[in-house]
């Protein structure tokens, strides 16, 4: 058998020292195959936005093995971690986490900028990114004048344009009404069916997990339920396609 895209086994991870210390992480294991849709549950204080930065390699375990693609991950230092996320992870946030007074486009850009990328090919990689997102015509358009449902958009375009193997979305329709958030939901959906990328996201909504094919809850600390979606809702019939 090929081993999974990703494999976490007895993940730890404490903060502070001892009286102190809190051990967010007490053991985890998870694999993740390629082109899966995973949903990350749990309530506040579960170690779920830890688990997630651990998978994002945006922080490393106290203790155990996260293997990505086979490299184990806690043995990398901080400059080859930031070169993995560049090549294969995307991320998306609650909060768009756009600049404010650049466009959509130059948004869009700035991961392609950070990897040294000549103009022409920004331009043209982003307006990609942007179509493939519902935003064609939208490029010069700032955060001020796009709705929120438009600004997830484009937070989306930035972390597809450099084509990543991994989406993590961190509760990627927090700030949307239930009507945007589908459209999110939605479009999540089509990146993981039709593009296959593997799309982990962390969310406390129920209607926004049942996208997912599968949902991992985390409670303590601890994996409490690993389960399959028969039926996920990216299946139902969609919702007329919309850039509100």
């Amino acid at each position: 058998m090929t081993e999974p895209l990703i494999r976490l086994r007895g993940i730890t991870k404490t903060y502070g020292q001892g009286a102190v210390a809190f051990q967010a992480l007490k053991g985890v294991d998870l694999d993740i195959e390629a082109g899966e849709f995973v949903a990350i549950m749990g309530p506040s204080g579960s170690g779920k936005s830890t688990a997630m930065n651990t998978l994002g390699c945006l922080d490393v375990p106290t203790s155990g093995d996260y293997l990505f693609r086979g490299i184990a991950v806690q043995k990398l230092t901080r400059d080859q971690r930031a070169r993995l996320r560049r090549k294969y992870l995307g991320f998306v946030f609650q909060g768009f986490n756009l600049l404010a007074r650049t466009t959509a486009q130059e948004n869009v850009e700035l991961p392609l900028l950070y990897r040294g990328e000549g103009a022409a090919a920004r331009h043209a990689q982003a307006r990609a990114a942007l179509a493939a997102v519902g935003l064609a015509g939208w490029e010069h358009h700032t955060p001020a004048e796009l709705s929120g449902g438009q600004q997830q958009r484009v937070a989306i375009a930035r972390a597809i344009v450099t084509n990543p193997q991994v989406l993590l979305a961190d509760e990627p329709t927090g700030n949307l009404d239930s009507q945007r958030g589908l459209e999110i939901m939605q479009l999540l959906w089509r990146l993981n069916t039709e593009q296959g990328i593997t799309v982990l996201m962390v969310t406390h909504e129920a209607d926004m997990a049942a996208f997912a094919r599968r949902v991992v809850r985390f409670v303590d600390g601890r994996v409490e339920s690993d389960r399959r979606n028969p039926h996920p809702a990216g299946l139902a019939e969609p919702l007329s396609e919309g850039v509100a």
